[in-house]
């Protein structure tokens, strides 16, 4: 007769310890119990031990003061950089007269007549509309401005990530050399670009061109690099069986079956170099992120949407028409496309200047600012605070800071140094390999041995609070567009309009309603990160295999154990990616929240470059690198699970 055995603890135990995450735990404690003893022993005390920091703040300054005192006398700015500040100079200033030569006339008619011949009559209303519109708020100079940068850096970025997404496309080995580089570069936030540039440029458009060039750069090469491994091998093998050179291979195949890859990474490149274009004006950029910064550091509310309006339809124009773009077929129609836009232009161009209307008028102007203004100053007095019930702005910002942006930040200060890296060891091995733990690891104790942990640690507080707010409103959108068609129509245009938007821009609403603070640059990573994150969960519960539900829904299943058990477990992988999405993005605009009072490491990067202190922003900066490298490791989730390792 058989036996029930019935399974005991310490047959359960082994088994259990066979988990991945067990064992991994199970090792990290076993190593934790051995080194926190003789850490405590050495370094006694919870905040990061002085023993440990390096100062670096007399190097750098020396190394600053050598560079600013040789920039007009060494060979190698002489030679080298001066060379690259000046054709930098020349074509930005040759590409911006142009667009002055062109008029608002001919600059409006190039672009409408691009967007008609790329999607029709449509968009080419809407980007006529938008230019008009720069013109009537009195921006028409400050846009041609940003967009001679624009154009400049787009094609220096262009050619740069296209040379690389070669290298790294054709070579499996160039690419394993390339690729922790760029995906560094893609987590860093846009502030950290600034002060290298600056340093070696000093303050104007060469820094703010090669700022915008270093951050926009990386999409375009890691898109052209994986369409080139993509491409058909089978066409590939036809090709080289007509035995066709590589060169051939690579311009009549390679190139051509990348083509899609292509176009979203020039697409991906033009809306990251206006976002940074736009940052760049804190490095003198200028155009229209110098006005919104202007108004931004006088709490000009009137002013900053003023010259924030423009840029907001910009990004949706060049959006919209280079995604259009993307779908045309056939390299002879946009040849046709570029010549008939160009001839068309000028011929309006030529038009307008005869009769005397290159320059916009004056008498089209209408000034905003002010009755914005009067609208802020009624809100302040009407909204910011004493609503019945449910109080005002600033008391929601007030209650927000006190109630959760300080106990997390004391929390995190109070916590001794070495749990803050166990807790980071651990979730970056969970979610990983054990490369990926000491990475994070690693970059943690770099911001302390740099002597800004406090400072690290507090924009981490804020990085925690906006992320969790992110995932809560982001998931909630994202089911509820996921599981209806009508909702995800009725958000698709909000979430195009907020994700083209340049981060600068997010700034000057929270201002407007928030004041000053924490609080207020913590609001804007909110909106700047959740269209992310609410697309990412929509597309993977909406990629959820049918079948599964299906079967759920014959066992019983209602509609809410279906999203719980079925849905969100099989849409684990998107996720976690809106997770790392929203982790990323949340830190750019906590960084640039700095400017609005947010602080930290915020505030060390905006001061070092107003005050011309590198030491402090160049410290500053590589601890936000650090910072952002920690966070994508510890919610960046990978394939290899390092089973010998764990």
């Amino acid at each position: 007769m058989a036996t029930l055995t019935v399974p005991t603890s310490r047959t359960a135990l082994p088994g259990l310890l066979k988990h991945p995450a067990v064992a991994k735990l199970t090792l990290l404690t076993l190593t934790a119990a051995i080194l926190v003893p003789l850490a405590n022993a050495r370094w006694a005390g919870g905040a990061w031990p002085d023993a440990l920091t390096v100062d670096v703040s007399d190097p750098l300054t020396r190394t600053s003061d050598w560079i600013i005192d040789n920039r007009d006398s060494h060979p190698l700015f002489l030679y080298f950089f001066g060379h690259v500040s000046n054709a930098v100079v020349v074509s930005v200033r040759a590409v911006y007269l142009l667009l002055l030569a062109a008029g608002w006339a001919g600059v409006t008619a190039f672009g409408a007549l691009i967007a008609w011949r790329v999607a029709g009559v449509r968009l080419a209303l809407g980007t006529a509309a938008a230019f008009l519109t720069c013109g009537l708020l009195g921006m028409w100079i400050p846009t041609m401005q940003t967009l001679a940068l624009m154009v400049v850096a787009v094609l220096a970025s262009v050619v740069a990530g296209v040379l690389l997404g070669l290298a790294a496309g054709l070579s499996p080995r160039t690419d394993r050399v390339l690729r922790p580089v760029l995906d560094t570069m893609q987590v860093l936030p846009a502030f950290a670009y600034l002060l290298p540039v600056v340093l070696v440029f000093g303050i104007g458009v060469p820094a703010a061109v090669l700022a915008t060039v270093v951050y926009a750069a990386p999409p375009m090469a890691r898109l052209t690099a994986l369409g080139l491994r993509g491409a058909d091998k089978e066409v590939l093998e036809a090709v080289e069986s007509l035995g066709t050179t590589a060169r051939q291979r690579l311009l009549t195949a390679r190139i051509p079956l990348a083509r899609k890859e292509l176009l979203l990474g020039l697409n991906q490149t033009i809306m990251m170099a206006l976002s940074m274009a736009v940052i760049a004006s804190v490095i003198g950029g200028g155009g229209l992120g110098d006005r919104v910064y202007q108004a931004l550091a006088s709490v000009d509310v009137g002013v900053a949407l003023t010259a924030g309006i423009p840029i907001v339809l910009l990004a949706v124009v060049l959006d919209r028409v280079t995604g259009a773009a993307g779908e045309q077929r056939g390299g002879d129609g946009r040849k046709a496309i570029w010549a008939y836009g160009a001839g068309g232009a000028l011929v309006i161009a030529l038009a307008a200047r005869f009769a005397g209307r290159a320059d916009w008028p004056d008498v089209w102007t209408v000034a905003i600012a002010e009755p914005v203004n009067r609208a802020v100053d009624w809100m302040t007095a009407h909204l910011y605070s004493g609503v019945p019930v449910i109080g005002g702005t600033a008391d929601w910002a007030a209650h927000f800071t006190t109630w959760v942006l300080d106990p997390v930040r004391d929390g995190l200060q109070w916590l001794p140094w070495w749990s803050v890296l166990l807790i980071v060891a651990a979730l970056a091995w969970l979610i990983g390999t054990w490369r990926t733990a000491l990475t994070a690891v690693l970059a943690m104790a770099a911001i302390g041995v740099l002597g800004v942990w406090d400072s690290s640690l507090d924009t981490l507080s804020q990085v925690l609070a906006a992320v969790a707010v992110t995932l809560v409103l982001g998931f909630a959108t994202g089911v509820a567009a996921a599981r209806s068609d009508r909702v995800e129509r009725l958000l698709r245009p909000l979430l195009d309009v907020f994700q083209t938007m340049p981060q600068f821009v997010y700034l000057i609403p929270v201002v407007a309603l928030f004041g000053v603070g924490r609080a207020p640059a913590v609001a804007a990573a909110v909106v700047y990160a959740l269209p992310a994150v609410v697309r990412i969960t929509a597309q993977g519960l909406r990629q959820v295999d049918p079948a599964a539900l299906e079967s759920s829904s014959s066992l019983g299943a209602t509609t809410w154990q279906q999203l719980r058990q079925v849905q969100l477990p099989l849409a684990r992988p998107a996720l976690l990616l809106a997770l790392n999405q929203g982790v990323v993005l949340v830190l750019a605009v906590v960084i640039i929240g700095g400017l609005v009072g947010g602080g930290a490491l915020g505030y060390d990067v905006v001061f070092g470059l107003a005050q011309g202190d590198l030491a402090t922003g160049l410290v500053a900066g590589a601890a936000i690198v650090c910072l952002g490298l920690m966070l994508d490791r510890v919610t960046q989730p990978t394939e290899r699970r390092a089973k010998k390792g764990a």
